[in-house]
């Protein structure tokens, strides 16, 4: 399990995030939503030992603040917004990247196997003798996946859950893959692990995740099942746009749900 309590980050004189309870279980999906500036990544950063903060946070009843790196990367995989690279590696080298920092959980001589496998997982087969640089964002986004996985690919090892935390992992894919994404992640809940999604697609969160978490101006401003959670007044106070839950466009206009993929 991961628990956050009363975390605050100030970053400079500015408070970023002020008191936000969080708590996600082994075997469940949260997304964590909101409007920009609401304070998803520095909390996802605080979560994940990145950012210093007030509060208390713990993985699997250890405190994180008391963790070594590689203690930390042993029990949870981070993908970021965004990874620049420099140096011309290939994607081979750089989803190879997540197993330095964690443990795969795989039977011993096969992590020289897991880079392909996670990259075909990723819909990515073939790729790996090409150069990073020369993908698409989305291309590139895939890879950065395939990497995390690699670093954390059994959900549950030693008998203790592991988690994935994503930040905004689906921003730059296509419907296609980030229904593939989004399903990897599920599966990752599903066999034991934790995962913790930033999203902006509200229908998808809706779709995938156990719990929502909605952020506004720095708190925590609703928590709980998707059904409890997304409602017309939430929507139009957190996101100042005012939509109705479940409705049908006007006229004849047609719309597109990921609900309706045959998955």
């Amino acid at each position: 399990m991961i628990e956050a309590r009363n975390i605050s980050v100030s970053i400079g004189r500015k408070r970023i995030i002020a008191d936000v309870d969080f708590e996600i279980r082994p075997g469940e999906m949260a997304a964590i939503v909101g409007p920009n500036g609401s304070g998803k990544t520095t909390f996802l950063k605080a979560v994940s030992g990145d950012l210093p903060y007030t509060g208390n946070i713990s993985i699997n009843g250890r405190d994180i603040a008391a963790m070594k790196p590689w203690q930390a990367a042993a029990m949870r995989a981070v993908l970021p917004q965004a990874t620049a690279l420099s140096f011309p590696f290939t994607v081979h080298e750089v989803v190879k990247l997540g197993l330095t920092g964690g443990r795969s959980g795989v039977l011993p001589g096969e992590d020289e196997r897991l880079p392909d496998r996670a990259l075909a997982r990723v819909d990515l087969d073939g790729f790996a003798g090409r150069f990073y640089q020369e993908l698409s964002g989305g291309e590139q986004q895939r890879v950065q996946l395939a990497r995390v996985l690699c670093q954390v690919w059994a959900p549950v090892l030693d008998g203790s859950p592991r988690y994935l935390l994503l930040d905004e992992p689906v921003s730059s894919l296509d419907i296609k893959h980030q229904l593939i994404i989004m399903n990897i992640a599920r599966d990752f809940a599903r066999r034991g692990g934790g995962v913790v999604a930033i999203l902006h697609d509200l229908n998808l969160a809706a779709m995938f995740a156990d719990r929502i978490f909605v952020m506004h101006r720095g708190g925590l401003a609703a928590a709980g099942s998707p059904q409890s959670v997304l409602s017309d007044e939430l929507i139009s106070r957190v996101f100042e746009c005012r939509l109705k839950v479940g409705a049908l466009p006007a006229g004849n206009t047609p719309f597109v749900l990921p609900q309706s993929a045959a998955l």
